[in-house]
């Protein structure tokens, strides 16, 4: 296996463990990964977290919650990646 295999390897093991269940709820743990990724403006990481808030039952009211907190951190310029993340819960959810 070349080194950076192993590494992305390790990588792949952290974040898996890093967003189960624990002290904090993985739920909550989603939200906050998609509240730092709209603010980072990774649109992979957006959808990924977005289906991830999905699966771990995050409601309608909380997904707001979280992408207005992205909006107030990250300032207008997170607009764009919000109004994806609109589509893409909505998207899911039909």
């Amino acid at each position: 296996m070349k080194y950076e295999d192993i590494n992305t390897k390790r990588f792949y093991n952290l974040d898996n463990r890093v967003y189960s269940e624990g002290s904090i709820p993985a739920k909550y743990k989603e939200m906050m990964g998609l509240v730092a990724s709209m603010v980072m403006r990774c649109e992979g990481c957006i959808k990924y977290h977005i289906e991830r808030c999905y699966e771990e039952g995050v409601s309608n009211e909380e997904f707001v919650g979280a992408i207005s907190i992205a909006l107030i951190i990250g300032g207008s310029i997170v607009i764009p990646h919000l109004r994806d993340a609109f589509r893409i819960w909505d998207e899911i959810h039909q």
